[in-house]
């Protein structure tokens, strides 16, 4: 599987359980959401750590470079 795919579609199912959050009432539900919320973004994390370990940000161990 793709990891930017599976990145994008945890991402957009974090935004449709926020949105469902906001549009209830009952503390239970809103607590369900909030777990469901953070699992979601415990996972995406996995995936964004695991893409700064594979491509890090910046160019500081390019070795294409003419210096």
């Amino acid at each position: 599987m793709d990891p930017e795919k599976i990145m994008t579609g945890i991402s957009a199912e974090i935004m449709t359980a926020l949105q469902a959050m906001s549009q209830t009432k009952e503390p239970q539900e809103k607590r369900l959401y909030s777990e469901t919320i953070k699992n979601l973004c415990d996972s995406l994390e996995v995936f964004i750590s695991l893409a700064m370990e594979v491509a890090p940000f910046g160019d500081e161990d390019d070795d294409s470079a003419p210096f």
